[in-house]
């Protein structure tokens, strides 16, 4: 590659960030609706069934995204070009579908407000192993260190407020409290840890699409697993009553609305890296919020003590936000990042060139992003299989507010719409 190609590569290190905090404050949106469904897990599911049931909504539409944006031939190819994170993608998979198990756990035990933030310090696990093995942060400025760890901080501590923001009187959970704590903490370890094989694959430049592609096995197959080993083997409910069958569509959509989160804040974890990309996607506390209570009232009896905790604590989020989104790496920590490209390239027989491109969202080789008709079957048979569930589907019996419920979904698409624009403007989804 010429000398001005690898300096435009080099350059968009820091042209990129603006889109990479977009990704993460967009994760946020979606990440954050994924979670109404999990309201769910009061209706006789068990926590493993809820996250069988999600993950298959997780699968459907992980094959499904890739396949519309680029095709299953760019995917494969992709795939061939990084064999050696293949591994690295179902392990990754598998971290995620114990952690979300878990979440369903601590959501039924402590419930989702106290649930949420515990999880949510995931960004400071995340931070540490971005520090530890990537270099993250290391050549940055004292005030751009101060602004991702103040930051992150403060979207803990708004996550924590905004938790408690809804707690009113008794203790519905607190027979088992211990267990759901453990469990939201097990989660966050388990999700903070996960963003390892994110970050190793994208500086070996891979693209995001091909790694979520693969990552959905391991997710798919370890709870499948889950289900067969501790919740009744073949004989589960899931597999077998019928009062589950009005319940799949509603889980299956929130595992869509999840991998469009996902997918944002793999591009987020990308282009800003795990130590800012993460925090910012965390931001879906006060977007899962949000759902819970301008659409299903939460709040509806809240005392003015409560309303505060909110006020203040989406206020706190959004400067913790704002903090990371004005922490743009310097020369000296893209140099270190550079290092790990390099240290990727000599561990794997890589060329630098190449991964130094895709890294800098510039799309490498002329990969056929024909469609197949096999690409045309796959969209298909995951919009069969949801209209399939729509048809069977009935509505949830929980008190909802339409007109809030449209307009956050309105909130949805725009987001969708406009982040994907920019990136396939800027990098054409690489």
């Amino acid at each position: 590659m010429s000398g001005a190609g690898q300096t435009n590569a080099s350059g968009g290190f820091r042209q990129l960030h603006g889109l990479g905090v977009a990704c993460g404050l967009a994760a946020g949106v979606w990440l954050g609706a994924a979670e109404a469904p999990t309201k769910l897990v009061n209706s006789g599911l068990s926590p493993f069934a809820i996250s069988l049931c999600m993950v298959a909504g997780v699968f459907a539409a992980r094959w499904t995204v890739p396949t519309l944006l680029k095709g299953t031939r760019y995917v494969f190819a992709d795939l061939k070009e990084n064999k050696h994170l293949i591994f690295t993608a179902i392990l990754a998979g598998m971290l995620w579908a114990v952690a979300n198990t878990l979440t369903v756990f601590a959501i039924r035990d402590v419930g989702l407000t106290i649930a949420f933030p515990l999880w949510n310090t995931n960004a400071l696990v995340g931070i540490l192993w971005g520090s530890l093995l990537f270099g993250e942060l290391k050549g940055a400025s004292s005030k751009n260190i101060a602004k991702v760890l103040l930051g992150a901080l403060a979207i803990l501590v708004a996550a924590v407020m905004l938790g408690f923001s809804t707690i009113h009187g008794g203790g519905a959970h607190t027979g088992r409290a211990v267990q759901g704590v453990l469990a939201a903490a097990g989660a966050s370890l388990l999700w903070g840890t996960m963003y390892i094989p994110y970050r190793k694959a994208y500086i070996s430049g891979m693209n995001p699409l091909s790694f979520v592609t693969v990552f959905t096995i391991g997710e798919l197959g370890t709870v499948l697993a889950l289900v067969l080993a501790l919740d009744g083997g073949t004989k589960a409910a899931i597999f077998h009553s019928p009062e589950t069958k009005h319940l799949l569509f509603w889980l299956f959509l929130g595992g869509f609305a999840w991998v469009i989160g996902d997918l944002f804040q793999q591009y987020a974890a990308k282009y800003l890296g795990i130590g800012r990309g993460i925090p910012l996607s965390n931001t879906n506390q006060m977007w899962g919020l949000a759902w819970g209570v301008l659409v299903f009232g939460e709040m509806a009896h809240a005392d003015l003590a409560h309303k505060l905790l909110v006020a203040v604590g989406s206020l706190v989020m959004i400067l913790g936000a704002l903090a990371i989104s004005t922490a743009v790496a310097t020369e000296g920590e893209n140099a270190r990042t550079k290092q790990a490209l390099l240290r990727e390239c000599d561990r794997y027989g890589l060329k630098y060139d190449r991964v130094l491109r895709s890294y800098s969202g510039v799309e490498g080789g002329n990969r056929d992003e024909r469609r197949g008709w096999w690409d045309y079957a796959i969209v298909a048979a995951a919009l069969g299989v949801f209209a399939y569930l729509g048809m069977n589907a009935r509505a949830p019996e929980l008190g909802m507010n339409m007109t809030w419920l449209w307009v956050l979904a309105a909130v949805l698409a725009v987001t969708a719409v406009g982040c994907g624009w920019g990136l396939w403007k800027a990098t054409r989804f690489s």
